[in-house]
């Protein structure tokens, strides 16, 4: 059953394209639409911090909304391999939390890392994916 296609939420839609041969077909139609420029923050707060050593630029990363008793609003940023990164700034999530809500596909790159002292800063891009 190798040509079978499975598909639960629209982040394993654009999973599933990447690896079926479907999705030579209709990667063209997919396009993501820059939104905005922040960086990862809580990096400094994470139990597994090797993450942060095997992040680069470029990297895709995945959003997704997290249920918070701190922040209505709060997205997790997570690497490739799925482990947790941090979150979208606090004063800059509402507008993608409400996306997300609506069922749109939000996904982010990172555009830069940077040591400063013990300190890992990660810059990301955050992205409207679009069908």
């Amino acid at each position: 059953m190798g040509t079978e296609l499975t598909i639960g939420e629209k982040q394993d839609l654009v999973k599933a394209l990447e690896t079926h041969e479907l999705g030579d077909i209709l990667k063209p139609l997919i396009k993501e639409i820059h939104l905005f420029d922040t960086y990862i923050a809580g990096t400094s707060y994470l139990s597994d911090k090797s993450v942060l050593d095997d992040v680069k630029v470029e990297d895709k990363l995945t959003l997704r909304r997290e249920d918070n008793k701190f922040d209505d609003n709060a997205i997790e940023i997570l690497a490739q391999d799925g482990r947790k990164l941090g979150y979208v700034p606090e004063k800059d999530n509402i507008i993608f939390a409400r996306l997300m809500d609506a069922g749109k596909l939000i996904c982010a790159r990172i555009k830069g890392v940077s040591q400063k002292g013990s300190f890992t800063q990660i810059s990301i891009g955050i992205y409207l994916v679009d069908f």
